[in-house]
């Protein structure tokens, strides 16, 4: 579908100043995207321009995308562009971060694209760290992190909690190796970018999940910058729409990601030169695979937990809506994820399944009993959120203790022949 694109204020880059050194002749284009902004754009596009005209050793533009904003944020954008040299405004008509993204860093010039949010939570001093490993070429993409150490937060519990939820599902499911995928503070090398965003599918608050994900899986190298951030209270994010919808694109990136769809035409380097490592044998197959297991076991388990719970206590809820789908988790893995079929040796592996039930019944047991004890009263949301934590740590656990023992290829070759088991082993393939 076709979409307006207004643009106002795209003057030549700026010559670099005198601080530029080794940077001479690099341009940083930082995309800001709104909606609905009017009432804090020109204060926060001002502090922005004038923290790197006082302070940055590289050319830049600041680039603000409005998305569809029914207020009188164009009006503010244009008029910033007239006044300030380095800042460009773009209209959409229609909304999604992921788009407005999408569109300015696909038609950039510059070397280095990034962008932040309009609120600018996270502090300005992060933002060279952030992008000179990029412009040195030492890695591909950069993200600031609220969840490393040395980063300093300052947030409400409920958003602390869904946010390190969020990420630990992603780290269990999607074996992602990065800290914090939805901070709003984010670069790359424009090349790369632009290379990856044609396979990138989301348009909204997805969008850099799955082109860090993108980015991961073809072995591009993520530099992670730990940040001073302190929480918008005037934020309008819907926190459970969006969750909603990053549990959707998960699955959608897991599926793409079995298929092996989840491809772009890079090819990830270390700094050495050399080609990305591989992952071990059957990795490329399982890790997929038993992450789309793993996401229908766990909204199943928290639909379960929610509907228990208007019966039972949080502990009972919790025990039996993760023994109803742990029967399901093993057999669903045991077929898809490790190729094994036919009925041999099927009820010992539940059983030995049930050893990853109890750890995560131990898990979900142990972290509602310590939430209750310091919070007496939590609220569902806050139940669900511990819940997601533990079931994220509980995964993981699964994962290794199925790999490693249940299903490995040697313990297989007993009940099939060691030929078969060899075959599993390398291509991730069935064992009947």
């Amino acid at each position: 579908m076709s979409h307006l694109v207004t643009e106002r204020g795209t003057p030549a880059a700026p010559p670099p100043s005198p601080r530029d050194g080794g940077g001479r002749g690099r341009l940083v284009e930082v995309v800001v995207p709104v909606h609905n902004e009017e009432h804090v754009l020109a204060a926060a596009i001002g502090r922005l321009h004038a923290y790197l005209a006082e302070t940055f050793p590289y050319a830049f533009r600041v680039t603000v995308v409005d998305n569809a904003s029914t207020d009188g944020t164009w009006t503010v954008a244009r008029r910033l562009a007239s006044e300030h040299e380095r800042v460009r405004a773009v209209r959409l008509d229609l909304k999604g971060r992921g788009r407005a993204l999408r569109h300015a860093w696909s038609t950039s010039d510059a070397d280095v694209v990034a962008y932040m949010d309009v609120d600018l939570s996270t502090g300005l001093d992060a933002f060279l760290p952030l992008v000179a490993p990029l412009i040195s070429g030492h890695s591909d993409l950069a993200i600031g992190s609220r969840l490393t150490r040395g980063s300093a937060v300052v947030r409400g519990p409920r958003r602390e909690a869904i946010s390190r939820c969020y990420n630990l599902l992603l780290r269990a499911a999607l074996a992602a190796g990065f800290s914090d995928a939805q901070c709003g503070f984010k670069a790359a090398r424009t090349e790369i970018v632009q290379a990856l965003l044609p396979r990138v599918e989301d348009e909204e608050w997805f969008f850099d999940t799955e082109l860090l994900l993108l980015a991961e899986r073809n072995g591009l190298r993520i530099h992670e910058v730990p940040v001073d951030w302190v929480d918008d209270p005037d934020s309008r994010v819907d926190v459970l729409r969006t969750a909603r919808d990053d549990l959707r694109g998960m699955a959608r990136v897991g599926r793409r990601m079995l298929t092996g769809a989840f491809r772009a035409p890079v090819e990830g380097r270390g700094t050495d030169g050399r080609a990305a490592p591989r992952l071990p044998a059957g990795m490329a197959h399982q890790l997929p695979m038993f992450a789309v297991v793993g996401i229908i076991s766990t909204i199943t388990q928290l639909v379960l937990f929610v509907l228990f719970r208007r019966v039972m206590g949080p502990l009972w809820a919790n025990a039996l809506s993760l023994a109803l789908t742990a029967v399901g988790n093993t057999a669903a893995n045991r077929r898809f994820t490790f190729g094994v079929t036919g009925p041999g040796r099927a009820l010992r592996h539940q059983l030995e399944g049930g050893l990853a039930f109890l750890t995560g019944l131990a898990l979900g047991t142990g972290g509602l009993a310590l939430l209750h004890a310091a919070a007496p009263g939590a609220s569902r949301t806050v139940e669900i959120a511990a819940l997601v934590a533990a079931n994220g740590t509980a995964t993981l656990v699964r994962f290794l203790l199925m790999r490693a023992w249940i299903f490995h290829p040697r313990r297989l070759a007993r009940g099939s022949g060691a030929r078969g088991a060899h075959a599993a082993e390398e291509t991730g393939g069935p064992v009947s």
